[in-house]
């Protein structure tokens, strides 16, 4: 009887962890799934506000990052504080719908540009291929290893200066209902790998998700996905 015991609690031992490792996946999914809905919950109030993202730079942008809920506290201490999600068009030019999304990560900066202690959404536009393959790398220093710029606000803003024409990334901030061009230079954004498994529930890269047309989207991703393709359904030439 004894080894019989002993191979039952072996067994429950093994059922209890299996368990476990389960209900920590299907939590680290949910937090993942809860960042999409937000960056899709913010993406809509943006898009609705009167003075937004210019349409002509919405069109011509080859992907959109939505960094949702941004805390002052972690600028503070300079650690890993920004996590979202980036949705580029599909095909090689860049020319077709919106495709799956890519979890990213941002990190560092300074904390100058935020509002008292409130959250704040970003949104940044990657406006040439340049721009993606930086953002493609492990890590890319915005400033540095991509260009960046404070993006102009208002669908009719002149959007066609130097500066926008050639920048690689233009980025957006939302703070207490304000939305306003924002600089992050020394700041870095990186695929967030973790996050990426966690949401496809396998081991992918960005460049997989982003430029190979077999990651499929998740179901909970096309709120986002549709809200981009309504917005700007092709992309403009420059």
């Amino acid at each position: 009887m004894k080894p019989i015991k002993l191979w039952t609690i072996v067994m429950i031992g093994i059922l209890a962890f299996g368990s476990l490792s389960f209900a920590k996946d299907s939590e680290k999914t949910k937090e993942e799934q809860d960042r999409l809905r937000n960056a899709s919950s913010v993406m809509t109030e943006i898009l609705n506000m009167p003075d937004n993202i210019p349409q002509d730079l919405l069109d011509k942008a080859r992907c959109v990052i939505v960094m949702p809920s941004v805390l002052k506290a972690a600028f503070v201490v300079g650690g890993s504080y920004g996590r979202g999600t980036m949705v580029c068009r599909t095909d090689k030019d860049f020319s077709g719908p919106w495709g799956a999304p890519a979890m990213y990560a941002l990190e560092g900066g300074s904390v100058g540009f935020q509002i008292g202690g409130e959250a704040t959404d970003f949104v940044f536009l990657v406006m040439n291929d340049r721009g993606v393959s930086s953002l493609l790398r492990s890590k890319v220093k915005l400033g540095a290893d991509a260009s960046i710029a404070a993006g102009p606000v208002g669908r009719a803003a002149a959007a066609d200066t130097d500066t926008y024409m050639r920048s690689e990334i233009l980025s957006y901030s939302r703070a207490r209902g304000v939305f306003a061009g924002i600089s992050l230079e020394g700041s870095t954004l990186r695929p967030d790998d973790d996050a990426n498994h966690n949401l496809y529930g396998h081991s992918v890269t960005a460049i997989q998700i982003l430029k190979e047309s077999e990651v499929h989207a998740p179901a909970f991703a096309n709120d986002l996905i549709v809200q981009l393709q309504k917005a700007s359904p092709r992309l403009k030439s420059s």
